[in-house]
């Protein structure tokens, strides 16, 4: 999934009158070398982001409408306020110049394990995502583990997962991501 925000560059100026005028400070670094990008956001449009993003894993298209950048990005960081339920600051990484990234994808498991179904087991869950290395246009939204013939004992390490072509574990191959545990 790709999702898609404007922007404006902002001066390095009083965040706190952006933030009281409905806007939200933002940085995009990453697109040349150790140069970054002040940037404002719309607070509805940011809230509304942030709803559907996941920090380093959704694709962000940023487009400064009135500077020099538009692309890629993602999302790094999330600052809110320590009291309020505000946004504070947003932080974005532009992955268009990279070769590699590293993302965290989410691991959707589908079937009834048979352990489950005849032996009354219970499926355990260890991990929730896996974390991989892949180039920026070819990031998977998620894997999906076919569970339905682990019975009791049985499970499924982060190597038994099939990558896409590209698409290399970074995460130990040797870690279960589920397993079937006895009642």
């Amino acid at each position: 999934m790709q999702l898609q925000i404007n922007a404006t560059t902002r001066p390095p100026a009083n965040n706190r009158a952006l933030r009281r005028d409905g806007q939200i400070p933002a940085t995009v670094y990453g697109h040349k070398g150790a140069e970054s990008i002040s940037i404002a956001l719309d607070a509805k449009e940011a809230t509304t982001l942030l709803r559907e993003a996941t920090i380093n894993n959704t694709l962000i298209e940023v487009n400064v409408t009135d500077g020099d950048f538009k692309g890629k990005t993602l999302l790094r960081e999330v600052q809110n306020h320590p009291y309020k339920n505000s946004i504070y600051h947003l932080s974005f990484f532009a992955i268009e110049s990279q070769s590699k990234i590293e993302v965290d994808i989410p691991l959707h498991f589908v079937g009834v394990p048979v352990g489950v179904k005849v032996g009354g087991g219970s499926v355990d869950t260890i991990k929730n995502y896996v974390r991989v290395a892949c180039a920026p246009t070819n990031v998977p939204e998620s894997f999906e583990i076919d569970i339905t013939g682990l019975d009791i004992g049985k499970g499924v390490h982060v190597s038994e997962i099939a990558y896409p072509e590209g698409v290399k574990p970074v995460t130990d191959g040797t870690a279960l991501v589920v397993t079937i545990l006895k009642k």
